[in-house]
């Protein structure tokens, strides 16, 4: 039986771990040809291996998503690889440690560590969907997953700088899918909750059992199971979904 995606070409960002990579081995196990992208070619390659270990097609690539000439790159080297972007999962992002100190409430935050995380997490995000939408214009239509958070929902002090980008990213999502429904272009959101990945370790060094008390289900949540969800929305299966936040995060949100 043929995969969801059989047949797709698809783009991931921020492709060389934790969610990214997970859900690029998801897009290649569902038929879909992958160009996994992240800061530099070779941090992008371990993941192509291991596609290309298991009888899938993908292509490593290099891109600084703040920077928009080198996501107009990233985009067009996708395009000549493949022929076309079907599928694209904006993914690429950072956490508070990795843009300043950690646990500071907003009148702490500098500028630049408020400014870097806009950057990357928003700002990212928005060029990576312009210059995406404008291929799947040309080409009649396309799906796109931005990564957004459980923090695009609600507050979560300590992470104003954070919040607003994942907020914010929430925002485009919407808009994007109200501008572009009528060119067959469907833009969705996933809002992972606390999941085990690089981005959390130093947190759950520290604080592990005060997360997991917010959580229902009252455990991480694995990249595997975002990525099917990302699958399971960038696919013809949700036809009918888009300007939808897709909340995996075992229950947080709820309570």
């Amino acid at each position: 039986m043929a995969g969801i995606l059989a047949g797709k070409s698809a783009l991931v960002t921020g492709g060389a771990s934790g969610i990214g990579r997970a859900t690029a081995l998801a897009m290649a196990r569902e038929g879909a040809r992958v160009a996994v992208a992240d800061r530099t070619e070779e941090s992008a390659a371990a993941t192509v291996a291991l596609i290309n270990q298991a009888g899938g097609q993908a292509i490593a690539i290099g891109a600084d998503v703040t920077r928009e000439a080198e996501v107009a790159a990233m985009v067009a080297r996708a395009v000549a690889a493949f022929g076309r972007i079907d599928c694209a999962f904006n993914n690429a992002g950072v956490g508070g440690a990795s843009v300043g100190p950690g646990g500071q409430r907003l009148h702490e935050l500098s500028q630049a560590s408020f400014d870097t995380m806009q950057a990357i997490n928003l700002t990212g995000v928005f060029l990576c969907m312009k210059h995406e939408i404008v291929r799947m214009l040309e080409q009649g239509g396309g799906s796109i997953v931005n990564t957004a958070s459980v923090a695009g929902l609600i507050g979560l002090p300590t992470s104003s700088h954070y919040v607003a980008a994942k907020h914010g990213v929430v925002g485009l999502t919407k808009t994007a899918a109200m501008e572009y429904a009528k060119d067959n272009i469907r833009v969705n959101c996933v809002n992972p909750g606390y999941v085990t990945t690089p981005m959390t370790e130093a947190a759950v060094a520290v604080r592990l059992d005060a997360m997991m008390a917010k959580v229902p289900m009252g455990r991480m949540g694995e990249p595997q199971e975002i990525a099917e969800g990302v699958v399971w929305m960038l696919s013809d299966r949700a036809s009918f979904m888009t300007g939808a936040s897709h909340v995996i995060d075992g229950g947080y949100y709820a309570a």
